[in-house]
């Protein structure tokens, strides 16, 4: 939860990067309409904890800004309206399909809100945040939306299809980030891999990554997040080989690494295609680092099929792990799938963790002798390129320094 406190405008942000661009712009947007002593709670649907963190952090917005005035957005508040809209502390509901426009703040003012079917959602709306309370690296939306329907998740019906930001206006909003000085940018989205397939022509996100580090030669790093290992396209294997400012960090929707449980998931890769994709870029970029999503205990998973996600850690060389403990969503099709206990999603969940602190361990390790380029962040560390923590103390956020690792420290790194 990012919380950053204003005179006026107060934002609550939950979940994803892309949430948390959106946060920024419609604070700003709400700003300009002329909202004041407000509260925007952008809410995420990802688990059901996601949905309980946001309503105790309304409950308790509400106990300590009595007069405030809390407006509520995001996938959640898309999903399980019903459960905002009854809670007294709510003002007013704000759809995601124009949450960041100013027309609908000022339309609020005037008693409008806008609930729009998010699914009837065409057009992906440019959002340009020059930066990001609280952070260094500059994030930059170009994809929202997912055509997908993977058994365990909501965010479609909170997001709506896919759609894409047109490669010109991408390219134009990252050369003025680096303009004002940003020396990383981060892409984000939804479903980033399915980048351009409502564009004319179908462009595929390797284009413009191409596209972009050719238009921006003055950027030192682009990072990618969150990507779908089986629509990587060539272009963007391409890049990966030939463009050093594109970070040797890749943060894979993995979820799995058994065959069955993918396929009650009704993922689009399998265990080999996985494997095989981390191989390949492996052999590409050899400082490569992988990151992944991955899910314990999704319904119907037994113990043999779990070993074999936790084998994937090895097999794919994964090193920066988000865990999470499988949690039925309401009107999924894994909702009605036989469930594991809660205690051994738990159990499963703790031993993947484990292994991916044992394999970050194993990374940092490696990296001591090596030189490596930092960029600061706030509260004295920063990132190397592949993603590594680093402790900077004394050095200004924003700052770019070179360094060889002299030691790992817990699981950050100290420059000698």
């Amino acid at each position: 939860m990012n919380a950053p406190v204003r005179d006026k405008v107060e934002v609550v942000s939950f979940g994803c990067r892309l949430n948390l661009v959106e946060s920024e712009a419609m604070r700003r947007a709400a700003e300009e309409a002329g909202h004041g002593e407000a509260v925007l709670v952008n809410t995420c649907a990802v688990t059901a904890e996601s949905v309980r963190q946001a309503r105790q952090a309304i409950r308790r917005i509400a106990r300590d800004n009595p007069d405030a005035k809390i407006i509520v957005s995001g996938c959640a508040a898309e999903t399980e309206r019903a459960r905002f809209v009854a809670m007294p502390e709510v003002s007013a509901i704000v759809g995601n399909a124009a949450k960041t426009d100013v027309e609908t703040w000022r339309d609020l003012l005037r008693g409008k809100t806008h609930t729009l079917d998010i699914m009837r959602a065409k057009v992906a709306r440019p959002i340009a945040v020059d930066a990001i309370e609280g952070h260094t690296r500059a994030f930059l939306a170009i994809q929202n939306g997912c055509d997908h329907r993977c058994t365990f998740c909501v965010i479609p019906y909170g997001r709506g299809p896919s759609r894409s930001v047109p490669a010109e206006i991408v390219v134009a909003q990252a050369q003025r980030l680096v303009a004002l000085g940003h020396k990383e940018i981060v892409l984000t989205g939804v479903d980033l891999t399915s980048w351009g397939g409502d564009l004319p022509g179908a462009p595929k996100l390797g284009y413009l990554v191409r596209a972009l580090l050719k238009a921006a030669p003055g950027l030192k790093r682009l990072r990618l997040s969150s990507l779908d290992c089986i629509e990587a396209d060539e272009d963007l294997f391409v890049a990966l080989a030939q463009e050093e400012r594109l970070t040797p960090h890749l943060h894979l929707s993995l979820q799995s690494g058994d065959d069955m449980i993918l396929k009650r998931m009704m993922r689009r890769h399998s265990r080999r295609d996985a494997v095989d994709f981390c191989a390949r870029v492996r052999k590409l970029r050899s400082d490569i680092v992988f990151g992944a999503d991955l899910i314990a205990g999704f319904p119907t998973e037994t113990d043999d099929m779990a070993d074999n996600t936790l084998r994937l850690i090895e097999d794919c060389g994964l090193t920066h792990l988000h865990v999470f403990p499988y949690s039925p969503r309401e009107k999924t099709p894994a909702a009605r799938m036989p469930q594991v206990a809660a205690d051994v999603r738990s159990a499963r969940a703790k031993r993947l963790r484990e292994a991916g602190e044992r394999a970050l361990e194993r990374h940092l390790e490696a990296q001591v002798g090596r030189r490596v380029e930092v960029l600061a962040e706030r509260g004295g560390v920063g990132r190397a390129h592949d993603f590594s923590l680093v402790a900077t103390p004394g050095v200004a956020p924003g700052a770019m320094i070179e360094g060889v690792v002299a030691a790992r420290e817990g699981m950050k790194l100290r420059l000698g």
